[in-house]
């Protein structure tokens, strides 16, 4: 059973959480800062940021920092500018943890047009790791860790002509679509480190079923007859150890997928996920799907 308290000494190693002021996200950089890490809480309310940094710092026996940035996902603009105001103050980034999320809201676009759960979960964290792209270059052996779920099991094929709210909106298969589409970009930014011979790797990760405020768009009634249904829901801390040993744990392999061991990954402690359908593995959606991302918001990744 892989806990917090097999997370190596990161002492020198610079990290970026994004949503971590609450729930998976700050337990992931309290346990990085506590293992030394130098911790960026990458947060949209700069309010809550400070806040999340005084209370991992009450709380924590800690031997790393604690810095904050202002991140909004939905913005590219502002994704430019966090990123651009983090490479002006340091020169490499070992850990990056694409966490941050929105789940089965009311329809909605981003500042940029996108389905809000496209544009979040997916292109502002395409954005953010693109941005930061230099750094990752010139650090050996980053890792780049992207929150997916479950859900991205339930899709199997992406609508390029419906990500922008053109069609109905169904919230969970948006939902599902953004985590398929996750789960897509880091098995193909892992083929683009490995094919332009960078020691970065990409992994994947999911939390199981935790409560969290992600489910805060789902009427009480509706969650609580929906955690009912499973075995055991778990709290942050646990729903954080899959990110935690995907950034960390010295076994674990680039373009893979972890999350909780336990019957049909809902709980448990850190493993390699048997969550696999054609299409989180069909490389040429993934191509397209980088495409769009580069197409739709002019990013272009420059691996050498």
């Amino acid at each position: 059973m892989w806990t917090k308290n097999n997370i190596p000494d990161l002492s020198g190693k610079i990290a970026i959480v994004t949503g971590s002021n609450t729930g998976i996200g700050f337990e992931t950089a309290k346990a990085l800062f506590a293992a030394g890490a130098q911790v960026t809480i990458a947060a949209r309310d700069v309010q809550k940021a400070k806040k999340a940094i005084q209370k991992i710092q009450s709380d924590t026996a800690g031997t790393g920092t604690l810095d904050y940035g202002k991140l909004d996902l939905a913005n590219i603009g502002q994704v430019r500018e966090f990123a651009d105001l983090f490479m002006q103050k340091h020169t490499k980034l070992d850990i990056l943890v694409n966490n941050a999320g929105v789940m089965v809201p009311p329809a909605a676009k981003t500042d940029d047009g996108f389905e809000l759960q496209f544009g979040v979960n997916f292109m502002g964290h395409f954005a953010l790791t693109g941005y930061l792209l230099p750094l990752l270059k010139q650090t050996a052996n980053a890792r780049v860790v992207t929150l997916s779920s479950g859900a991205a099991t339930l899709v199997d094929s992406i609508d390029f002509d419906n990500l922008r709210l053109e069609k109905s909106y169904d919230e969970w298969r948006a939902y599902a679509v953004s985590k398929l589409a996750d789960i897509l970009f880091s098995y193909e930014l892992h083929r683009r480190f490995r094919n332009a011979r960078m020691s970065a790797i990409a992994v994947a990760a999911h939390p199981g079923v935790t409560r969290t405020d992600l489910q805060r768009n789902i009427p009480d009634e509706n969650l609580e007859g929906m955690f009912a249904a499973f075995d055991q829901v778990m709290d942050p801390w646990q729903g954080a150890l899959p990110s935690l040993f995907a950034a960390t744990d010295a076994s674990v392999e680039g373009g893979k997928f972890y999350g909780p061991d336990g019957p049909k990954e809902y709980a448990g402690y850190p493993a390699l996920s048997n969550h696999h359908t054609a299409a989180m593995n069909d490389e040429a959606l993934a191509k397209r799907l980088w495409d769009y991302a580069e197409n739709a918001i002019q990013l272009t990744y420059k691996f050498k």
